[in-house]
């Protein structure tokens, strides 16, 4: 088993043995720092040009009235 792999075994483990308080601010932790993540790597994506294809198709489709208000 790799060291990664047993990291996140202890980790689940660990996760596992939390009283539900803790499991809840953990667990508050956890979607704040994923979310962190998440922007990080869209902004990375966006200022890659990964996204570029996208944002023309959108405008394009705005620009032909292909669009519905939400």
């Amino acid at each position: 088993m790799s060291r990664t792999m047993l990291q996140t075994e202890e980790i689940k483990s660990a996760i596992t043995s939390l009283p539900l308080p803790e499991l809840v601010d953990f667990g508050e932790w956890f979607r704040h720092f994923e979310a962190q993540v998440w922007d990080a790597q869209i902004e990375a994506d966006i200022k890659a040009g990964k996204l570029d294809g996208l944002a023309e198709e959108a405008l394009s489709d705005f620009k032909a009235n292909r669009c519905i208000e939400l």
